[in-house]
C-alpha cells in the first residue's frame, strides 16, 4: 500500500511540475508579447518648423524630416528638409532649402527613397533630390490635377505612388473636399505622373506604405476610420481594420504588424489583424511617421510642437 501511495505521490508531483512548466511557458509567451507591444521614448528632437514627415535612410544611417515652415497649402517657397543622425542629433537643419541651390520646396510632406533619389510630395508636385548632396534632380508638376499631395511610397515594381488627400483650403481658413480622392503613380521611366486609382472610398488618403509580404499597399485615411488595403492594380479596396480615424502616418514592422498615427486621439497605435491598440497617447498632431526597421525605432513628427519624438518599439 505504501508503494502505491508513493507512486501516486510521484505522479501528482510530476503532474504539478508539468503544469508549472506549462504555466511558465504561457507566462513567458505573454511577457514576450507584452514587450513586443510597447513603445519607449528614446529622444525628443527640437528645432523644426511644422515637421510633417520623417523618413529613414538605411544606407546613409540618417533621418530626413520634411518641414512645411508655414501653412500647408502655401506656395511660399520656404519649405525645407532636415537631416538628423541615427541617434536624433541634428546634422543639417536645412539640408535641402527651398530657394537655395535651385531647389523648389513649398509645403513638403511625405518622402520615399530609391537608390540615391529622395522623392518628396509638395502640394501639387512630386520632387526629386539627391539624398547624399541634396541637389535637386527633377520635379513633376501636376497643377490642377492635384490639390494636396501627401505621402509617397515605392511599389514592388519600382514605381512611385503619391496620395492626394484632395482637400482645398479656403480664404476664410476652412477646408473643403474638391472631388474624387486619388493616388498618382510615376512610371518606371520617370516620365509621367498619372492617376492609379480615383475613388472616394479612399476616405481622403493620407499615409501609404507597400506591404511586400501581402503584395499590397496599406493606405490610411484622414477623412474616414477604415485602414485600407489596395493591390495597386484596380479600384478595389478592402478594409484591414477600423479605428478612430484622422490617420496620418503608416509604417510596417518587419514582423508584419502595422504602425499608425492618428490626430483624432493623439496616438501612435499598433494594428494586428483587424484590431488596433494604442501604444502611446498624448501625441498632439502626430504626423507622417518614419521607421528604422533594424532597430524598431519609429520617428513621430509633432506637427504643432516643432519636434520629432523617437520611440523604440518592443522590449
Amino acid at each position: 500500500m505504501s508503494h502505491y501511495r508513493s507512486l501516486v505521490a510521484l505522479s501528482l508531483a510530476a503532474a504539478v511540475a508539468c503544469g508549472g512548466g506549462d504555466r511558465q511557458q504561457r507566462d513567458t509567451a505573454d511577457t514576450t508579447a507584452t514587450r513586443r507591444d510597447t513603445a519607449t521614448l528614446v529622444k525628443s528632437v527640437e528645432g523644426f518648423s511644422t515637421p510633417e514627415s520623417a523618413k529613414w535612410d538605411a544606407e546613409g544611417g540618417v533621418w530626413f524630416v520634411s518641414n512645411i515652415n508655414g501653412q500647408p497649402p502655401a506656395k511660399d517657397g520656404n519649405g525645407f528638409i532636415s537631416r538628423i543622425d541615427r541617434d536624433g542629433n541634428v546634422d543639417s537643419l536645412h539640408f535641402i532649402q527651398g530657394g537655395r541651390g535651385g531647389a523648389t520646396l513649398n509645403g513638403p510632406k511625405g518622402m520615399a527613397i530609391i537608390g540615391d533619389t529622395l522623392f518628396v510630395a509638395d502640394i501639387d508636385a512630386l520632387r526629386a533630390f539627391n539624398r547624399r548632396t541634396g541637389a535637386p534632380i527633377r520635379s513633376w508638376e501636376l497643377g490642377r490635377q492635384a490639390t494636396f499631395l501627401n505621402d509617397v511610397a515605392v511599389g514592388a515594381d519600382g514605381r512611385v505612388y503619391v496620395t492626394d488627400t484632395r482637400v482645398v483650403f479656403t480664404a476664410a481658413g476652412g477646408v473643403t473636399h474638391s472631388d474624387a480622392d486619388r493616388i498618382f503613380v510615376l512610371d518606371t521611366s520617370r516620365q509621367r505622373l498619372t492617376p492609379a486609382i480615383q475613388t472616394d472610398s479612399l476616405g481622403r488618403p493620407n499615409g501609404i506604405v507597400w506591404d511586400d509580404r501581402n503584395k499590397r499597399f496599406i493606405v490610411v485615411p484622414f477623412g474616414a476610420n477604415a485602414i485600407k488595403a489596395w493591390n495597386g492594380q484596380n479600384d478595389q479596396l478592402t478594409t484591414i481594420a477600423t479605428g478612430v480615424g484622422q490617420f496620418d502616418g503608416v509604417e510596417l514592422l518587419p514582423d508584419g504588424r502595422i504602425l499608425v498615427s492618428s490626430w483624432a486621439d493623439s496616438s501612435l497605435s499598433l494594428v494586428q489583424g483587424d484590431s488596433i491598440r494604442k501604444l502611446v497617447g498624448g501625441l498632439a498632431a502626430p504626423a507622417d511617421i518614419g521607421l528604422d526597421p533594424a532597430r524598431s525605432v519609429v520617428a513621430v513628427p509633432r506637427f504643432n510642437d516643432n519636434r520629432v519624438d523617437l520611440y523604440r518599439i518592443g522590449g
